[in-house]
């Protein structure tokens, strides 16, 4: 009784703090909008769902599922990053951790309210589809084959989506930036999987791999061998649609029983979050801990000296400003060590394919945390009396992150008598650099451009 009345409120303080958040309906639209860029057009706008090689005849289900497919397995991390970043990421667990109350009815309480806000975004994108189909779905509109599959196919997976967010709030080494790369590599997983049971017919086995629920409405119950699906965007698609039965998909045998199971995994991770959740201490400190500590530390400053000369660049404030970004951003000797590292095996690999992506993600790594520092509103008030103001130390940022791009594929420039390393890595970081700096100043964080640039870190090695 105690664990149900702790949910309850939670779940009631949570929905709350959500209807006061302006970004709650910012989410709540989204839906709407996004509906028309959801769907492929014969102009090779919006997202692209094909069998194949050709875009499917628009149907209420082929629509439907469209719809449910990419929410499922595209729009997930900015769902992520919605529930990490929303108005209840700061919680009163100074309070919470010194009482008895029950820990799995706040995790509880707080799931169910995230899956709630979910499903909310869910249902506001189910209307806009009953009106995209009316405009585009030849002949008669069908209202429940749109809404069947497009729940089916993307809410147990928002309610996925809100089990793993409170599953990596609960412990203290995932509240951070750790956490949000195990969402990457969950999510990579997750679209990924379901290509290998994609030959196979359809069975509650097969299904189970196909977390998104995209792969079965697809390539139907007995998929053809060698039968190709893709969804995403491509140059590859060919004139003319087919006819796509998506509904003998999901009534195949063993996919809606998946769904089903899927949502019950759902329920289970939240109900482990609460049994797992550790508080918010100061871990104690083992044996390895202080001698990696002395290994990797930069060492005591120099001392003073009161006859010291000038700083270096002092008549020069701008190439000072940029000189000092470059060293914040590889501070500490284990990004020094990672850079050689990086720079070796730009000389030694592939570098398109092994040296760039390398050089790409450490510098990810590095910008993203040095602009959530730097961007953080304590921080921002004293930067803001410099004689160069916060808009100049954002561009001298994106000039620091490009002379570490410069710096980590000179190597492999010089050992192949080639500029392209160069070009590749220092344009590369440039838009990294870009996207760190900008996504920091609007959420005075490191989370959300941490999060947007390992996706599209994931595209750069893709292509």
């Amino acid at each position: 009784m105690t664990t149900a009345i702790v949910a309850r409120a939670s779940l009631v303080t949570s929905l709350t703090r959500y209807a006061r958040s302006w970004g709650l309906w910012l989410l709540l639209i989204a839906g709407p909008v996004g509906a028309r860029f959801m769907v492929a057009r014969d102009d090779g706008s919006g997202i692209q769902i094909a069998v194949g090689r050709h875009l499917p005849v628009i149907t209420s289900s082929v629509l439907g599922v469209s719809l449910g497919i990419v929410v499922s397995a595209l729009l997930l991390p900015i769902g992520f990053l919605y529930l990490r970043s929303n108005v209840t990421r700061r919680q009163p667990w100074q309070v919470e951790e010194v009482t008895a109350a029950s820990r799995m009815g706040i995790a509880l309480g707080r799931f169910a309210a995230d899956a709630i806000v979910l499903l909310g975004m869910l249902a506001t994108l189910t209307v806009a589809g009953w009106f995209l189909g009316w405009l585009i779905v030849p002949g008669p509109l069908d209202v429940v084959r749109i809404t069947w599959p497009l729940w089916l196919i993307a809410a147990p997976s928002l309610i996925g989506l809100a089990a793993v967010s409170r599953l990596l709030d609960t412990l203290p080494a995932t509240r951070r930036g750790l956490g949000d790369f195990v969402f990457f590599l969950l999510w990579i997983a997750s679209i990924t999987m379901p290509a290998a049971v994609a030959d196979l017919p359809s069975s509650l086995t097969s299904n189970l791999y196909d977390f998104p629920g995209y792969v079965r409405p697809l390539v139907g119950p007995a998929p053809l061998q060698g039968q190709d699906f893709m969804v995403g965007s491509s140059n590859d698609i060919l004139p003319g649609r087919v006819s796509l039965d998506v509904m003998a998909g999901i009534e195949a045998p063993g996919y809606v029983a998946s769904r089903a199971v899927w949502t019950l995994v759902a329920l289970a991770i939240a109900v482990l979050a609460g049994l797992l959740h550790r508080p918010h201490v100061r871990p104690r400190p083992g044996r390895i801990g202080p001698m990696l500590t002395r290994i990797v530390a930069s060492g005591a400053p120099p001392a003073v000296t009161s006859d010291a000369p000038p700083a270096r660049l002092v008549a020069a404030p701008v190439a000072g400003l940029v000189g000092g970004e470059f060293l914040l951003i590889g501070a500490g000797r284990p990004f020094r060590l990672l850079a050689a590292c990086v720079a070796l095996v730009g000389v030694a690999g592939d570098y398109r394919h092994i040296g760039s992506p390398a050089a790409l993600l450490l510098l990810i790594f590095a910008l993203v945390a040095h602009a959530g520092r730097s961007e953080s509103l304590g921080l921002l008030s004293l930067t803001r009396m410099a004689a160069l103001g916060p808009w100049k130390r954002r561009v001298a940022f994106i000039a620091a992150g490009c002379g570490w791009g410069i710096l980590l594929a000179l190597p492999a420039a010089v050992v192949r008598l080639s500029p392209d390393p160069l070009l590749l890595t220092v344009a590369a970081a440039a838009v990294a650099s870009a996207v760190a700096i900008g996504l920091a100043t609007l959420s005075h964080s490191a989370f959300a451009a941490r999060l947007s640039l390992l996706i599209m870190w994931y595209a750069f090695l893709s292509t």
